[in-house]
């Protein structure tokens, strides 16, 4: 009897060992393969995107020039400083040359010699034309000679008058003069400072003017925005010194064609600022309109999933996932139109990754 029980209570607990190994198999299993999670998923939506977006842009002056002096001289007197407003044809500054006065004088004196001579030759002429008239009395050669004469005295007349003309013009830009109205921003010389065309006098301008009351609106639009602004069109924009405060600029010129660098489209907008209040070189946060596209659909930018082989949204059909290729357009930071293959009644990933592989098996929850 012993005996039997020394073989059959080891038998039993093998057994039972060998049972409670099947359970915690069973258990480790079931735990370790857990059902695969719902994904979120949403339908594309129609007019559900943002009817504009903010780009930055710079302020520049509508004019802007630097005035340098034509000729050597010296600053005889300054009549603005920094700061002043001008009008066009406005004395900014005089200068003296005094070696203009004796080119001037030189270039009179020449002028009143050879008017002169040419006074003196049209006289003869004139007299021995009159002569001529009794037969045998000038020969038809000395006519012609004093009419040669004449045509010659004029031409060294005008010529003279030429070389006085340019004499005085020259001088005339001894007086500096506004070429349109602004303000002056920066002034380099005081009287007395040597100016001149080249060497030391010219390394700065004598004034810098700019045009304020009228400035340009300077924006490079990103190429898918690129159809969104109309020629003659306006927008709103506002700076940071001014809070609260909305302006307006006039969509004016286009530059036709996108930068290499940046693929954008340069853009000038007109501003008028009778009132002053901007400053060229402020930074503008333009708020520009984009087209309505009741066409095009629009899902959460993180449905927009880009791969090297292109740009697609992942559907879901009968719990399998489809890559469909789509063309992105116009995005903001939580939105994306789309163009493809896709409808409103569609369900799409709402957060589309690589690791989501086309015709794999999955479950999604449909987000409203």
């Amino acid at each position: 009897m012993n005996r039997l029980y020394q073989y059959v209570i080891p038998v039993t607990v093998l057994l039972f060992s060998l049972q409670s190994c099947e359970q915690n198999k069973a258990e480790v299993k079931k735990t370790t393969t857990p059902s695969a999670p719902e994904i979120e998923a949403i339908n594309p939506k129609q007019g559900d995107f943002a009817s504009s977006t903010t780009i930055p842009g710079e302020l520049q002056p509508f004019q802007k020039v630097d005035v340098y002096a034509k000729i050597s001289s010296f600053v005889k007197k300054l009549y603005v400083d920094v700061g002043n407003e001008v009008v066009a044809g406005q004395l900014l500054a005089t200068l003296e040359a005094p070696e203009m006065n004796a080119q001037q004088n030189a270039a009179a004196s020449t002028l009143k010699s050879k008017e002169a001579i040419y006074i003196a030759s049209k006289a003869k002429y004139n007299r021995l034309k009159e002569t001529s008239k009794t037969p045998g009395t000038i020969s038809a050669l000395d006519l012609e000679q004093a009419l040669a004469a004449q045509q010659s005295d004029i031409a060294q007349l005008e010529a003279a008058k030429a070389s006085y003309r340019e004499v005085m013009d020259v001088k005339n830009y001894l007086q500096i003069k506004a070429p349109f109205s602004g303000n002056i921003v920066t002034r380099n010389v005081s009287a007395g400072a040597y100016v001149g065309p080249s060497g030391k006098g010219s390394e700065l301008p004598l004034f810098s003017l700019v045009q304020q009351n009228k400035l340009r609106l300077v924006v490079n639009v990103p190429e898918s925005y690129t159809g969104s602004l109309n020629k003659d069109g306006e927008i709103k924009f506002s700076v940071q010194s001014i809070p609260g405060e909305t302006f307006t600029a006039k969509v004016s010129r286009f530059a036709g064609a996108l930068d290499n660098r940046l693929r954008s489209q340069s853009v000038e907008m007109d501003v008028y600022n009778k009132d002053k209040k901007l400053l060229p070189g402020m930074v503008a946060n333009v708020i520009l309109p984009l087209n309505d596209n009741n066409k095009a659909l629009s899902v959460p930018t993180s449905a927009v999933l880009n791969s090297t082989l292109g740009v697609f949204v992942i559907r879901v059909e009968k719990n399998t996932a489809h890559w469909i290729p789509v063309t992105a357009g116009i995005s903001n930071t939580d939105t994306t139109t789309i163009i493809g293959p896709v409808s409103p009644n569609d369900v799409i990933i709402k957060l589309a990754t690589e690791e989501i592989r086309d015709g794999q098996n999955i479950k999604v929850k449909l987000s409203k």
